[in-house]
């Protein structure tokens, strides 16, 4: 282990090996060498592929079987495997894990013997799947896409309400009038409920307008 201290001493220790490791891609395989850590083993409990986390089932630990299994912490970022990372639920996995404030956290997840994980096939939805269906385009309002995937040119501004290019929707007429009929109507019926009497039949307990 070699150590450097700047010329001023300002400057902390610095691990020269350990930062050699990490700027080699070996972090991952300094932190299975770590006395902290703890080997086991198990399966996956269940794993959210939208989230990228999920929790393992250690059935044993260091070796040794346990009578209750535990439950174990993983992020997509720590499985052993390429392209898209995900587990599949009751996936056979082996794992070296830590103890953290907020319980046991998985540092290295692999398959059998050290294989790379299966993973799941299924894959979070995109995002032009998860668009709702009323989304229209502001530049030339037609349907399934954004203004900013438009291949029409920038089209003159106009009313999102009725279409109409001469005004804005702020002061669309067709739109006040809509809403000046509604709040007719809706003064209509609450004069209609408030004048008509309620009359109550003692026998059935029911009422009548």
């Amino acid at each position: 282990m070699i150590s450097y201290v700047s010329a001023e001493g300002r400057l902390p220790l610095v691990n020269l090996q350990s930062a050699s490791l990490c700027a080699a891609g070996g972090c991952a395989q300094a932190e299975e060498d770590d006395p902290a850590l703890f080997r086991g083993s198990g399966v996956c409990k269940w794993f959210n592929v939208r989230m990228g986390f999920g929790f393992l089932s250690m059935s044993s630990r260091d070796g040794a079987p346990l009578q209750t299994p535990q439950d174990v912490f993983v992020h997509q970022s720590k499985l052993h495997m390429e392209g898209f990372r995900s587990l599949r639920e009751g996936e056979a996995v082996e794992f070296t894990f830590k103890k953290s404030s907020k319980g046991l956290e998985s540092i290295w997840v692999t398959g059998p013997n050290g294989a790379p994980c299966l993973g799941n096939e299924r894959r979070p939805k995109s995002a032009q799947k998860r668009r709702s269906k009323g989304d229209k385009c502001y530049n030339c309002g037609g349907p399934g896409h954004h203004a900013k995937e438009c291949q029409l040119p920038p089209q003159p501004k106009k009313c999102h309400f009725c279409q109409s290019i001469s005004h804005m929707v702020a002061s669309c007429p067709v739109k006040a009038q809509q809403q000046q009929q509604q709040q007719q109507q809706q003064q209509h019926m609450t004069y209609i409920l408030s004048s008509t009497p309620v009359h109550v039949e003692a026998s059935t307990k029911s009422f009548y307008l």
